[in-house]
């Protein structure tokens, strides 16, 4: 028998951090996942721990680095994670750190932003993953769980038909998704949050501005729009789950449903994904 491959690291780890600028405070709310490749056979193969970093380790070192070194961008800490595990032991040959971020926005009660209350507002989070070794590094940032859904301006038509189908053709249905996004960096920006949200802006802009035959077309268009916004990535991967809003019948009950009264459906799903890149 041979181990033909190997990692382990701790998942999970959640850390909130207040900075404080006098009495104007910020919240980065993070969940963290350190993974590390290296030599570690002999703890699966021989019951030999001497070289294994404990994941408890892992996990004070997010916290500690946290308070030293977690300011407004997540890749630039990742980045100092991911040195530190390579630095600090030779026996690690390879460091992936992930992020999820919780958003925090400002609460607004005069309309004037608050010092130190926020809300949460929505439930989409930026990821980001950064992957590290001894001769080089890869950032990756992204978005997940956003919500996104247009009334009209969208339909479906000309697909296969067998006997198998039922689903009637449409110029006008609404469009909905909970997309995730993820871009890959060839080079740092001037600044990654800003880059991010250009990114994402491009990507709406083109969802919103377009009719869309299929949900495949629009994933490319966002996807060409995103590497038009920032020429430091060079793929983008996007999922759209497609939320099926379907159409109530009411003519049972003598009623004309012009496209107003729907169900919205989690479940069965369509999945399209797709990764675009430069030529």
């Amino acid at each position: 028998m041979k181990l033909v491959q190997h990692h382990y690291g701790k998942a999970r780890v959640r850390v909130m951090k207040v900075r404080r600028q006098g009495v104007r405070h910020s919240i980065k709310e993070l969940e963290v996942s350190v993974m590390l490749q290296g030599n570690f056979e002999a703890s699966y193969c021989d019951s030999d721990n001497s070289l294994v970093v404990a994941t408890d380790s892992m996990k004070n070192t997010v916290y500690i680095l946290a308070k030293e070194k977690l300011g407004e961008e997540n890749e630039e800490f990742g980045l100092a994670l991911a040195g530190h595990f390579l630095k600090t032991y030779p026996q690690v040959s390879r460091v992936e750190i992930g992020f999820s971020e919780r958003t925090w926005d400002r609460m607004a009660p005069d309309g004037r932003q608050h010092a130190h209350s926020f809300l949460q507002k929505d439930s989409t989070r930026r990821i980001a993953k950064i992957t590290q070794s001894r001769t080089g590094s890869q950032v990756e940032s992204g978005i997940e769980d956003l919500l996104i859904l247009k009334s009209t301006q969208s339909g479906f038509e000309g697909y296969v038909k067998d006997q198998f189908t039922t689903l009637a053709e449409t110029k006008d249905r609404i469009m909905a998704t909970s997309m995730k996004a993820t871009w890959l960096y060839t080079k740092a920006p001037p600044s990654y949050s800003c880059a991010n949200r250009e990114i994402v802006d491009a990507m709406l802009a083109e969802f919103a501005g377009n009719y869309s035959p299929s949900v495949q077309v629009t994933l490319y268009q966002m996807g060409e729009a995103a590497l038009k916004a920032a020429p430091e990535i060079s793929q983008v991967s996007i999922a759209m789950p497609n939320k099926h809003c379907l159409l109530v019948n009411l003519s049972p009950f003598g009623l004309q449903n012009q496209n107003e009264i729907f169900v919205p459906t989690d479940e069965p799903h369509g999945q399209i994904e797709g990764t675009i890149s430069r030529d």
